[in-house]
């Protein structure tokens, strides 16, 4: 089969772009051809489709009134995307579209280019958006799922998106117009990561398409074993410094646990606001920012930990540095919300906490470092082996590619 695989980001930025590029080399290896769609960039690989990219659109920095109204109409529907896309389907003729980030930038326009052409279209759901129009369900007082039965009007009220009223109604805007539209209907399957977001999709009713879920995967050549690390070895945190995040009740929790010491690997706009709380508290000989991390430097650090921290405190969905922790039998202790409990088993790939209480988690921490070392050792393995099962490629081809062959009749 030929699939072209749609993201708005050609270039690795993030979750989504990891498993967009894996994927390809997945179906690849399974001996189907793959094509790109995207978004114009400097940034982006080499690219034979590059050609009929869409323009690169910046919603985010300072723009006059009239380049935000510009904007502010391509993101609810892009006709240049439409075209491009029309076009691409012409000359290439794939079997099947798979989207994975494409609201905003690209739009739901090229469904309808993939409807015209009569290509069937599968949509893989990294995060909320089909239901929540800041695409995190998370309002600036915390959770909420106000949105989740159609009525966005809450998203205007509470300012969810980055604060401002302007594009918070922009993005209700593209809300309520795919659901006049039907869009989501003229998708043929949905995929979700976890169980969790698969559960909350259909809870919401936006589509009357299939809602599957199929665990994310790591790149094939993966090696599933544990790695071993010294008796004194750190916590490790993996990701970005956003409220979301739930740092400040890692580093509260932290306080209560002497023994315990962590490395936070990533960047964001908290980073200072947790500098001052780790001099507050008095943990500058237990807490090192190592700032953004990646390749070798981050593999060396995730080998070197004795376990990740992941104390979310919003929706995850299937985080891959969950799934590369385990990979690596490092056990993990996260938050109960969200997609985590399906990956942090209690007891055999790590321990749960309840989110954003620090007594809990400084509990979970006591219990890692409360184990013998043989204990211990068992848990990394049982986390290798849970990895080894669920978040090979290979598993994630054997229920993804019925989905292609039930759509096209072609194998």
């Amino acid at each position: 089969m030929k699939i072209l695989l749609v993201n708005k980001f050609h270039y690795r930025k993030g979750g989504s772009e990891t498993y967009y590029f894996a994927l390809a080399e997945a179906l690849r290896r399974a001996g189907h051809q793959v094509i790109f769609f995207a978004m114009d960039s400097k940034k982006n690989l080499p690219c034979e489709q590059a050609q009929y990219f869409v323009t690169n659109v910046e919603y985010n920095g300072p723009q006059g009134a009239a380049a935000q109204l510009k904007s502010g109409l391509k993101l609810l529907y892009s006709h240049e995307a439409k075209q491009k896309f029309a076009a691409l389907l012409a000359a290439e003729k794939p079997d099947v579209v798979h989207l994975n980030l494409v609201h905003r930038q690209i739009t739901l326009s090229v469904v309808d280019a993939a409807k015209a052409a009569g290509v069937p279209v599968v949509f893989t759901q990294h995060d909320l958006i089909c239901v929540c129009p800041n695409y995190t369900c998370l309002a600036p007082d915390g959770i909420c799922e106000d949105c989740l039965k159609g009525n966005f009007a809450p998203c205007v009220k509470k300012r969810c998106v980055k604060g401002s009223r302007a594009k918070s109604l922009l993005a209700a805007a593209e809300a309520v117009l795919y659901r006049m539209r039907g869009s989501y209907n003229k998708i043929d399957c949905y995929i979700t990561p976890s169980g969790f977001y698969r559960d909350l999709l259909q809870r919401a009713g936006f589509t009357k398409a299939p809602i599957r879920h199929i665990p994310n995967f790591l790149p094939g050549g993966t090696v599933f074993a544990p790695v071993p690390c010294k008796a004194q070895a750190k916590l490790l945190y993996l990701g970005r410094l956003t409220p979301e995040k739930g740092l400040p009740t890692l580093l509260n929790a932290l306080a209560a646990c002497p023994d315990a010491c962590l490395e936070i690997a990533g960047e964001g706009p908290q980073r200072a606001e947790l500098e001052q709380q780790v001099r507050d508290l008095g943990l500058g000989d237990r807490v090192k920012f190592l700032g953004f991390l990646t390749g070798q430097p981050l593999t060396e650090r995730l080998n070197a930990c004795r376990a990740v921290v992941l104390p979310s405190e919003w929706y995850e969905n299937g985080p891959y540095s969950v799934m590369e922790a385990l990979a690596v039998g490092k056990p993990v202790l996260g938050s109960r919300i969200g997609g985590i409990p399906e990956m942090v088993q209690e007891g055999q790939t790590g321990f749960l906490f309840r989110p954003g209480d620090a007594e809990d988690l400084a509990a979970a921490i006591g219990r890692l470092y409360g184990l013998t070392e043989e204990g211990y050792q068992a848990l990394c393995r049982s986390a290798a082996a849970f990895a080894a099962e669920t978040f090979s490629e290979e598993a994630y081809l054997a229920q993804l590619l019925p989905i292609y062959e039930r759509l096209t009749g072609k194998q």
